[in-house]
Parts: C-alpha cells; structure tokens; sequence
C-alpha cells in the first residue's frame, strides 16, 4: 500500500509547488547530482544544493531506510550527507525531492542494490600453512547467517563440525599426512544464504627428502669391536663443550675455533676419548627440506678427524639445538620430530660414514621426560635414530650407537627406559645419563629461597667457619647409590653405559681457606665421581665448557691450548687410576 500511495504524494507536492511560482523573477535552484548509488552494505554519500532562495527543504520520503544530515537550510550553497546505515536482500530506491523559494523542485534519486551478502561470515585464522604431518588444528567461525557450511575439494581435509548456525562455533580441521615430498594447496570454503562464500586457503608441506641416497653394502672393516668392548677402551672422557652446538655459530659462546693442536693437549693430558656436542638445525636454511648445510658438515667432520687421526674416540651427537626435540618429546610431536630426526640422521650418517670404530654417534642429549607417555614418545626418537644410521650402510652397519635415559637422569632412567631400540647389528648400542648431583655443589650460582650454594661436598671437608655452605644431601653414599643404579640395571646385563657429562663449578669468588677448602672439597668430588664410575663400568666424560674464571669447568685454557686447571685434572687422572 505505502509503494502506491508515494507516487501521489510525490505528484500532489509538485503540483502544490509549482502553483507559487514568480514567472518574472524565479528562484533558481540545482544539485550536483542527480543519482546516488549505494553499495550493498550501506555508507555516506553526499551532494550539493546550490540556490538563489532564501531558504529550502528536502522531502525525504524514505526516512525508514535514508537519514540525511540536514532537511532544511537558509544557505545558498550546502552539502547534504545521506546516509544508509543497512543492507537489504531487495534492491531499493526512493526519491529525495528538494524545493526552495519559487524554483523548479528539483530530485535526487537513491538507490541500493540487493545485498547478496546480507550476513557477514568470518573464518579464523584466515589461512592455513601446514607441516608434511597428520594432525587436528581449531578455526573459529563467526556468522550472522542462520545456517552455514564447511566444504572442500581437497580430499586430505575434513571437518567437525560441518555446518553450524550463527554466533560463533570452533571448528575441528582433520588434516591427513603428506607422504609425498612435493607440497600441496586446497581451499575450505565458508558459505550460507545471503552471505558472500569466505575462502581459506590451505597449504601443506611435502615431507622432508629421503636423504639415504646412495647407501652402501655392509661393511665391517675396522668396525670388529663390540659396544662392551670399546667401553672398555675409551678410559675416560672430555667434553668439547659452548663450541659446535653454540647457538649462533662455532665461536659463539666465546671458545675459539677448534685447533687440532688443542685435540692433542686434551689427548697429552691423559684423555683418550671426546665428546663433541653438535647442533644442527640452527644450520638448515629451509626447514621445509631439513638440508644441512655442506659447510658446516664438513665443519664437524674436519674436528672429528682431528680426534680420529689422534688415536681418539669420539662421541658425536644431536646436542639440544634450539630444543627442537629435546623439550619436545611429546605424542603432538611425534611425527614431525621423528621425520627430522630421519632427515638429520641420513645425513650425518653418511657424510661421516667412513670413519672407523673410533667414531661413536648418540641420537640426542637431554630429552626431557617425565612419564610414561613421554617415554613411550622417546623411544621412538631412538628407534629412528638406530634405523637411519644402520640404513646408511657401509661402517655405519657397525657402528656403535648411544641412546640417552629420559631427562638423561639416572632415577627416571632406572624407573622409565625398560627397553632399548631394535637393532640389526649385535651388541652396539651403548646407553647415556648426565651426573651433576648434588646441584647446589656442582651447578648453582647463587644462594636461594629455598636453599643455599654448597661450597664444600664430602666427608672430611666441611666447612667450621661457613657452615651455611656445607652439602647437607648427595654426598659420598648417594652418588655411590645411583651409579650402582645404573650398573645394575645395565652394566650386568652387558650394556654399557656412557656418564656423557659431569662437573662441579670452580667457585673462585671465594677467599683465603674457604677458596681453598672449597677447591679441595671439588677435587676430591671429582676424583670420587671418576673412580665410582669407573669401579661400577660406567665410562665418564667431564664437562668442559670453556671460559675461564669464577663458576667455570674448564680444564684448558682454549686460546693457548694449555692446561689451565692442573688441581681438577689431576684428580680426574687420580680418579680413572684408582
């Protein structure tokens, strides 16, 4: 009814106004434009009226759906904004009629067309980039519309769930694994009624390359020792430490480059074996292919020969390396840490395949764990490890490997790690845990809360004048307890085990007979940690960090490549003798 009664009031109003006209002298009146065009959503527009009367209106018959700024005025020149602040799921137009003084009416034509996207549809996020692996990722749909629905062309995307009605509904994406090394694209579509489709773009990853090319046949030259039996060989141990697995690059951490000349004074002092933490993934340029790169390969093999063509065993390893695995033994991280671990293992393997038994690899360093689940995860870190190295062939067929206790912690090692990886080659796998207990004597570095630093560790060198200081816990009985743990556990039942690193701090802030007490006290934890180990099968590598100075470990000063701790030597020297 409202559609048919507008027109006559429309012609009545002209009439009306038409009837008062001056013909001598008429006003005039005009607009800057005639039409305006409203996007389906809405806005502002604006136009002009331009006239010679004393005042003007408009006559606005669409004030359900049009709001103007001004209705009426007495300027000669003003602008008008016309505001539509809806969308409609019809077109619609109506007509503004503007008179002033005796002029002719003039009018200005608004027009919307249908809004085709009357509700507004919103993914979040708004793309998809994926690794090559399976997984279940969340997206946050927020409508208007009563009813919308998820689709895609993409076979490998599911969705749960589905459809859903307005407000907002969190979506489950099931995105299945990407065996095949290219990438791949797909699109998940967002679509209802009255709404324009919303577009999420989705891009997988390829799996990283196989990098076990060209593997050769078997090959047991130079490699006729048994895990036991090089465990037996490899005496006692040094660690090259802050240096290839320095964040940043070899010299990062503030030790020089590794000299040869520094491999024969850690040699000359009496150590016959190295072991060389590594990181790797800081050296990948693209880690959607996990390539290390050659340089640094040849980085590392080049230190590694410096031990080799000493008459040195050596331990290489994955080292924390930005902590990729190692804080992440998790089932959500399964997959892709193994596939990595696959990748980085082929490649190491094989560039360092020639070498005989004298080379030693361990698949991780620290992998935090601390329940079964967990454990189960680590195993399967492991398992890969053994099974990329062994598929290397050549020496690597041989090899001996070295697997790491959860956390490398001997009471969760003890508790947790019940079984070792499968292995095709016979008695070569050996087992790894670190020793810095008791932690406020060999690590801490400053007084807690809950607890102070222990300067002095052991029976008969306790302090009477800073007995704040004094180890209450973890002395001689409890490391003689947990490395029995180990032996017990695997010692006896021929699996050897590596002490890959243990060490007390030199606290050198400390003066007159405390300075000394305590460097006394440290000399003999470390003489009583060798020799237990020692007496219990255990073979021991001391942690060397370099950097010299209060709080260190170092036992050579790396820049002259001399002996710069003589008092801690000795007692690991006295320590592996007893």
């Amino acid at each position: 009814m409202k559609m048919m009664i507008r027109p006559i009031l429309l012609a009545l109003l002209f009439i009306f106004i038409g009837c008062d006209k001056d013909s001598d002298n008429p006003d005039t009146l005009s607009t800057s434009k005639k039409t305006l065009n409203m996007s389906p959503g809405g806005g502002v527009l604006d136009f002009t009226i331009r006239t010679s009367a004393a005042s003007w209106s408009i006559f606005n018959p669409a004030d359900d759906w049009i709001s103007l700024s001004a209705t009426s005025g007495t300027t000669s020149e003003e602008k008008v904004m016309v505001t539509v602040d809806s969308k409609s799921l019809t077109a619609r137009q109506d007509t503004l009629i503007i008179s002033a003084g005796d002029a002719d009416p003039v009018s200005v034509v608004v027009q919307q067309v249908s809004a085709a996207s009357f509700y507004e549809l919103k993914a979040e996020p708004g793309s998809l980039q994926l690794d090559f692996t399976s997984g279940i990722l969340e997206m946050e749909i927020t409508s208007e519309a009563p009813e919308w629905i998820l689709s895609s062309e993409a076979d490998w995307l599911s969705f749960s769930p589905e459809s859903g009605s307005d407000g907002t509904t969190t979506v489950k994406v099931t995105v299945s694994g990407n065996n095949n090394a290219e990438s791949r694209a797909g699109v998940i579509r967002l679509t209802a009624d009255f709404a324009s489709e919303v577009t999420i773009p989705v891009t997988q990853n390829g799996s990283f390359p196989d990098y076990n090319r060209d593997p050769d046949a078997a090959d047991n030259t130079g490699m006729n020792l048994t895990a036991e039996e090089l465990a037996v060989l490899m005496r006692i141990g040094w660690n090259l430490g802050n240096t290839l697995e320095a964040t940043g690059g070899e010299t990062a951490w503030g030790n020089p480059m590794v000299s040869e000349q520094l491999i024969k004074s850690v040699k000359e002092a009496g150590f016959n074996a190295i072991r060389i933490p590594c990181s790797w993934d800081q050296y990948v340029d693209d880690p959607a292919t996990a390539k290390i790169r050659e340089t640094w390969m040849d980085r590392v093999k080049t230190v590694v020969d410096y031990c080799v063509k000493n008459d040195m065993y050596v331990i290489l390893n994955i080292h924390w390396d930005g902590g990729w695995l190692e804080n992440n033994v998790t089932p959500e991280k399964k997959e892709i840490n193994n596939a990595r671990q696959k990748a980085y293992w082929q490649q190491i393997a094989t560039a360092m395949r020639d070498f005989d038994q004298h080379l030693l690899f361990a698949g991780t360093n620290e992998p935090n764990v601390d329940n079964e689940d967990q454990m189960e995860v680590l195993n399967s870190y492991h398992q890969t490890f053994v099974d990329a190295v062994r598929s290397t062939g050549g020496r690597n067929a041989y090899r001996t490997l070295i697997v790491q206790g959860p956390s490398t912690d001997i009471e969760k090692t003890k508790n947790l790690m019940n079984s070792l990886p499968e292995d095709s080659a016979e008695n070569r796998l050996m087992t790894e845990i670190h020793f810095y207990t008791p932690y406020q004597f060999c690590l801490m570095t400053e007084d807690a809360d809950w607890g102070n630093r222990f300067y002095y560790w052991g029976e008969g060198y306790h302090s009477n004048t800073d007995s704040a200081h004094n180890a209450d816990w973890g002395e001689e009985e409890t490391v003689e307890d947990l490395l029995k743990m180990m032996y017990d556990k695997y010692v006896t039942n021929g699996i050897p085990v590596v002490l890959g690193e243990y060490a007390a701090i030199k606290r050198e802030g400390l003066t007159g007979d405390n300075l000394q007490l305590h460097l006394d006290s440290r000399a003999y934890y470390l003489k009583f940690v060798t020799e237990k180990a020692k007496n219990y099968g255990i073979t021991p590598f001391y942690w060397d960090a370099g950097g010299l100075g209060n709080n260190s470990t170092a036992l050579f000063d790396r820049n002259t490549n001399s002996v710069y701790d003589q008092q801690a030597l000795d007692a690991l020297m006295e320590g592996i003798e007893e």
